[in-house]
């Protein structure tokens, strides 16, 4: 046992104190991010709108992140990515907070855009501040640690918000949840605010820009195209399946957050070992990719197995081990295909690939079960990731051809 926790605890080792720092902010950022997991319930429940109105509100949460992300991307490799981060964590906090006081449809379109434009500007520039704060090496365990901070808090946050919904009400989530995204933005005021520029590496030999962008770079579109792929199945676990799990399977929201934080506490205990083991067997990036894509679409397949309400959590199993291998090796692939002044728009594009899922995705999925119902729209997904399966040995193919390093 004691082997065992040696084991854990090293592959921790070596990460610099900026990027401990920079995922403790993500961790009280992310704990109070109770809204989101059951946006499409309260949406449903409290302000009684169809399935396909909740699809189109979330199209709008997936337009405002995708925006966002553009701007935030343009903004990092501008300003830095310092600035982006504590402006995009304080107005998404106000925005959270004003969104309980929204209850028609075009409001909440609205709403919902302005929302996400803010709370996402800051997701390349996390993933930029990662690359920088990283010592040699340890970029994708530094990354790693971020995801961890953010699934510890993304555990806490539904179950903690299953429960107030059970036993309080929706409205508490909306507070809850904007204060914390201002006490993360006074976090990184106060922990992170750079004292030397030197001591992060200038952020002015940014705008020294080499290579092409990322729009120009066809084999990162192509993976670009994937990552979108990937995201819109992943999405339906945000939107699509909370719905399944209480009209399906009859659960309650206290339940459903206990089946979320099932996700979260197993990324927190395993990841962190499991990318520190595939790491030091200097696993291929693409290929990692590929197995958390595989992993994802047997989660939909394993659904229609049967009717028993444990398969629930075979799935979730198999979502979070694809995301535990896919999400750390594609972040860092990213990078790695960044040329020197373009982190911010490469990353950007990345995150952007998660906002067109959302712009799509929750959208799609609903009316793909009001449409056809779940057991149809489950075995859509598992045929779709598998052709994406096909797409991304493609890409293997392609980047050991024109770059054999561990791609």
């Amino acid at each position: 046992m004691k082997k065992i926790y040696t084991n854990y605890i090293a592959n921790f080792h070596g990460l610099s104190r900026e990027i401990w720092l920079l995922s403790l902010v993500t961790f009280i950022n992310r704990a109070g991010a109770m809204v989101i997991p059951f946006l499409s319930l309260y949406l449903i429940n409290e302000e009684g709108f169809s399935l396909p109105q909740v699809g189109w509100i979330m199209s709008c949460f997936g337009l405002g992140s995708l925006a966002g992300t553009y701007i935030g991307g343009r903004l990092t490799d501008t300003i830095g990515f310092y600035k982006v981060i504590l402006l995009s964590l304080f107005f998404g906090g106000v925005g959270f907070i004003l969104l309980q006081y929204i209850n028609t449809f075009y409001g909440f379109c609205i709403g919902i855009f302005i929302l996400t434009l803010m709370a996402d500007a800051g997701r390349p520039a996390i993933f930029v501040a990662a690359d920088t704060y990283s010592r040699p090496g340890n970029t994708t365990r530094s990354i790693t640690l971020i995801r961890l901070a953010i699934n510890l808090g993304f555990s806490v946050g539904p179950l903690i918000g299953g429960l107030i919904i059970a036993h309080i009400n929706y409205t508490a989530l909306f507070w809850i949840d904007g204060l914390s995204c201002m006490v993360a933005s006074l976090g990184v005021f106060i922990l992170l605010k750079p004292k030397k520029q030197k001591d992060i590496g200038d952020e002015k030999t940014a705008l020294i820009k080499e290579g092409l962008p990322p729009y120009m770079n066809k084999l990162f579109i192509m993976f670009f195209i994937i990552m979108v792929a990937n995201s819109l199945a992943f999405v339906q676990y945000f939107s699509v399946m909370p719905v399944y799990y209480e009209k399906a399977h009859f659960l309650s929201e206290d339940v459903i957050g206990w089946l979320m934080f099932l996700n979260g506490a197993t990324i927190v205990i395993f990841e962190m070992p499991l990318i520190g083991w595939l790491d030091r067997k200097k696993v291929s990036k693409t290929m990692a990719t590929f197995w958390g894509i595989f992993f994802l679409g047997l989660s939909f397949l394993v659904l229609n197995f049967t009717s028993w309400s444990g398969i629930l959590v075979i799935a979730m199993l198999l979502m979070t081990l694809g995301e535990m291998i896919g999400f750390p090796f594609s972040n860092a692939l990213a990078l790695e295909m960044a040329p020197k002044g373009r982190k911010g728009s490469y990353m950007a594009f990345y995150s952007m690939s998660f906002s067109f899922a959302h712009l799509i995705g929750h959208n799609g999925g609903m009316n793909l079960v009001n449409s056809f119902g779940y057991f149809k729209t489950w075995i859509l997904f598992a045929m779709f990731m598998l052709l994406i399966c096909g797409l991304t040995i493609w890409l293997y193919l392609l980047l050991k051809k024109s770059k054999p390093e561990n791609v």
